[in-house]
């Protein structure tokens, strides 16, 4: 049993995928609806793409990006000094046993699949595709075969 447990480790468990989806329902609400009052977060529209939670539930990895990425630690350094604000919030509406504290963490995924797009896209990179025999239309499913 302890190996096909193996398999999994370091992947969130079912509970924390779940508890984390709810924190991020709710900090999104909040942060919609405009709920804090602070003059660095008027007017900025904030995405929450992914809450990760960790094994015991009590951190909560918040993973935020303004509208347009601009001005992103200004944005982060607003919600660590509203996060016990922010913390509240969230324990009035999501019953748990403990309520997660919340720690701002800047979203780069879009920026890591930007810099791996710009590195695929590089000379060298696509003649070591094409001595390899992989084909760009390969990946497209343009290939007519009769």
């Amino acid at each position: 049993m302890a190996k096909a447990r193996d398999e999994f480790a370091g992947q969130p468990s079912q509970r924390q995928l779940r508890v984390g989806e709810l924190v991020r329902k709710e900090l999104s609400d909040i942060l919609t609806r405009g709920r804090v009052s602070d003059p660095d977060l008027d007017g900025v529209i904030i995405t929450v793409p992914e809450v990760r939670m960790s094994p015991d539930l009590r951190w909560a990895d918040v993973l935020v990006m303004p509208m347009g990425g601009r001005d992103i630690e200004v944005v982060l350094a607003a919600l660590k000094r509203n996060a016990k604000y922010l913390r509240g919030q969230v324990a009035r509406r999501v019953t748990m046993k403990y309520t997660c504290d919340l720690r701002f963490v800047a979203d780069t995924r879009f920026d890591d699949d930007d810099l791996i797009t710009r590195l695929l896209h590089e000379p060298s990179i696509r003649k070591d595709f094409a001595d390899g025999g992989i084909d760009d239309e390969d990946d497209h499913g343009d290939d007519d075969r009769d």
